[in-house]
């Protein structure tokens, strides 16, 4: 394996998918748009490629952003997401529609890379917890272990010099060691007065409570702790318009953790509570901040995804004017992120060369042609998905890990009810929602949401009442809850 390699890319197991692989995993969650997703698996395969060139022709290498066309509800933002979860890489959904140029109040564009670096530490900052999880449980139980047996640890550390020699029993054992039971009550700790080895003593009592803690028979108890306060700084602070607020932000941050960061407050809490707070603490400070934003950083620059949903909305149709001067603006401002530029983060310079940009819209009353050339060139791949029929839908509630009818199931199993649905209700909702899409507004695969809610509103709301039953959704049982609305076209456009 290449030496330059960064090492977060040598572990990462999806790096190694080919891009068959790639689709197989998208197709556990999405139903039909190969397309799409072939265009997805080539580009995170080419990721993984250029990180492994050499580092002169690595940096050459930009990544081909992607454009996605196709109507809402068809897996547009469920394929980035999914291959966003499926590389480990930091990824983070915006729409379009919130930014404004640079001069007008609302977000700036740049905001975008501010917000992926701060998922990205997040994401790192979790990892390194999990792998000091076992070391900080240890160090948390000893502590506890201190507030429950306080001086335990003084005793330890102020041993005399020259020790009393033992007294041995008749059976050759220590006669000191032979009664610590009538010490090691928990009830007793610090009243007995000190046997002759008080070392021995304590180790065993300490020992004792370490025991009950791991069988969690002391979680009820209560305890008092000291905890470092909180002062927390509102995380956007974007009342004002324009400008960077990141190093504004960072330095209020900085002068409240000087001046109020080393108090503390005692909190009466059980040991169960306890246990989940002083474990928050002991990761916080074994963690290096500084380790985590570098690592963040390289992997924003190197593994990230920014998914631009609706897109078409800022594009200027015909003779621009009005609010149009806007839009364009915002196009204007996207422009060098997606080129490639460097934005001040609180976890350092950014520079957004080679981070993956997949763009979507509808683009029913705008066409990509609308937006500026520029912003069009930086999208080479254009990919148009297909919108979904009865055929898709029936597959849909079928076939994904997350299912619809899996869904329900799993939600009303929990009151003990059984629902089965048979191959004719499948498919009947499965027309209805195609039925519907196709005479009001197309939302595709979302549809499906309201057709099922509708069919099971009424198990739902009664679902105490059938515990322990079997209940099958057959065709009629769907037409008695969804014939009248589908037959109002009136109605149906706001009900389903």
């Amino acid at each position: 394996m290449n030496k330059n390699v960064p090492a977060q890319n040598q572990a990462n197991p999806a790096s190694e998918l080919t891009p068959k692989q790639i689709v197989e995993q998208l197709d556990l969650y999405i139903i039909g748009q190969h397309k799409a997703k072939k265009a997805v698996a080539i580009a995170l395969r080419n990721r993984s490629r250029r990180i492994k060139l050499p580092e002169d022709i690595r940096d050459e290498i930009a990544p081909k952003n992607i454009l996605m066309i196709g109507p809402t509800g068809v897996g547009k933002t469920e394929i980035a997401r999914r291959l966003a979860k499926l590389c480990n890489a930091p990824f983070l959904k915006i729409e379009a529609t919130k930014y404004t140029e640079v001069g007008y109040v609302g977000r700036d564009v740049e905001s975008m890379v501010r917000d992926l670096a701060a998922i990205a530490f997040n994401m790192v900052k979790t990892e390194m917890k999990e792998g000091l999880r076992k070391t900080a449980e240890i160090r948390v139980e000893n502590e506890l272990l201190n507030i429950l047996l306080p001086g335990s640890e003084k005793s330890k550390k102020h041993k005399k010099a020259a020790p009393p020699l033992p007294v041995i029993s008749p059976n050759g054992k220590n006669a000191a060691a032979d009664n610590n039971s009538e010490y090691a009550s928990a009830g007793d700790a610090g009243k007995t007065e000190a046997p002759a080895d008080s070392g021995a003593e304590t180790k065993s009592t300490r020992e004792k409570f370490r025991t009950m803690l791991r069988e969690s028979k002391l979680e009820s108890r209560t305890i008092e702790i000291t905890i470092q306060r909180q002062h927390s700084m509102p995380q956007q602070m974007e009342f004002f318009a324009g400008g960077n607020m990141e190093d504004f932000e960072a330095t209020i941050q900085s002068m409240t953790s000087m001046i109020m960061g080393g108090r503390t407050k005692k909190k009466t809490v059980t040991i169960a509570e306890a246990r989940d707070i002083l474990l928050e603490e002991q990761l916080n400070r074994m963690i290096d901040p500084d380790k985590v934003s570098d690592d963040a950083k390289r992997r924003v620059e190197q593994m990230g995804i920014i998914f631009i949903d609706e897109i078409d909305k800022i594009a200027v149709k015909g003779e621009r004017g009005g609010q149009d001067v806007s839009r364009e603006g915002v196009q204007r401002d996207i422009l060098p992120i997606v080129e490639g530029s460097t934005v001040n983060t609180k976890y350092g310079v950014i520079d957004t060369t080679h981070i993956l940009f997949i763009a979507a819209g509808a683009f029913n009353m705008a066409k990509p042609s609308d937006l500026i050339p520029e912003l069009q060139g930086r999208f080479p791949l254009r990919v148009e998905l297909d919108s979904l029929h009865a055929k898709e839908f029936r597959r849909i509630l079928l076939e994904p890990k997350n299912a619809l009818t899996k869904q329900y199931k799993a939600l009303l199993s929990t009151e003990t009810v059984t629902i089965d649905f048979t191959d004719a209700a499948i498919d009947r909702m499965s027309f209805l929602a195609a039925d519907v899409n196709a005479r009001s507004e197309n939302i595709g695969a979302r549809r499906l949401h309201t057709v099922m809610e509708a069919v099971l509103e009424d198990l739902s709301f009664e679902a105490d009442e059938h515990a322990g039953e079997t209940i099958e959704i057959t065709e009629n049982y769907v037409d008695d809850r969804l014939k009248s609305i589908i037959e109002d076209q009136d109605l149906s456009r706001y009900i389903l």
